[in-house]
């Protein structure tokens, strides 16, 4: 099966419409979700929505968790809380909702898919991990594949049995069916922080055990110019580009 797995739309409609035509010419036949899809961008609502239309499974993120659990609040820095505070100012009570259903992972085709990091964090980026953390980490995985976001690059982090092995992804296929287990980051749909400014996804072939990086244009002056009509810090709009 060929699944596309999204992350960190961030309000970003525009890039993830052009995701979603860029799905279809790839043939993919399903798409999981990783959260964060509101929060810095201007159609939080629309993207909730598109995302609930299409019937996409999706994990809870931290800005969904910023806002059906306000304590959290505390946790964002100043330009990320006044941003959430935004966008809580333009959600439906539908799209709350939804968010208020959101799971902290999901399992399907044997791979567990999470935002943060495995088994079920949230909040905690894979960076944050040393080695040997990792390490403890993998040993309790019950899945060898796992696909996470959070942090807007594209990484990925294996495990051998006795070594930790660190790699950048790159646009392209790469393959994964050996028999080290993996986390793999699958970098951000809206807000991308890797130095390129194309939106990024990846589709995850399960038969074959390959994955594809895929980059996407879209239309950033749109995007950042509705950012700053609706009042968010500068810095949303300005990191796009």
């Amino acid at each position: 099966m060929r699944i596309a797995v999204i992350s960190d739309i961030h309000g970003n409609l525009e890039a993830f419409r052009q995701v979603l035509k860029d799905m279809e010419q790839m043939g993919v036949e399903k798409m999981i979700c990783l959260g964060d899809n509101i929060g810095y961008g201007p159609e939080p609502n629309e993207v909730v929505r598109l995302i609930d239309e299409l019937d996409i499974p999706c994990t809870m993120g931290n800005h969904e968790l910023g806002i059906v659990r306000p304590e959290y609040l505390e946790w964002f820095n100043d330009s990320s809380k006044q941003s959430l505070l935004i966008t809580r100012s333009l959600l439906s009570q539908d799209t709350l909702y939804h968010i208020r259903g959101l799971e902290p992972f999901l399992v399907e085709a044997g791979a567990l898919f999470v935002h943060g990091c495995p088994p079920d964090l949230i909040t905690t980026y894979l960076f944050e991990l040393t080695d040997v953390e990792l390490e403890a980490l993998f040993l309790r995985m019950d899945q060898r594949i796992s696909f996470v976001g959070h942090t807007h690059n594209l990484k990925s982090v294996s495990f051998d049995g006795r070594t930790i092995h660190h790699f950048r992804l790159e646009r392209g296929v790469a393959d994964i069916g050996d028999n080290r287990r993996y986390i793999i980051n699958i970098g951000s749909v809206g807000q991308p922080r890797d130095g390129n400014n194309n939106a990024k996804y990846v589709i995850w072939d399960s038969i074959r055990q390959e994955i594809e990086v895929r980059f996407v244009s879209y239309d950033i002056a749109k995007t950042a110019s509705r950012i700053l009509e609706l009042g968010f810090p500068k810095i949303n709009a300005s990191r796009l580009w």
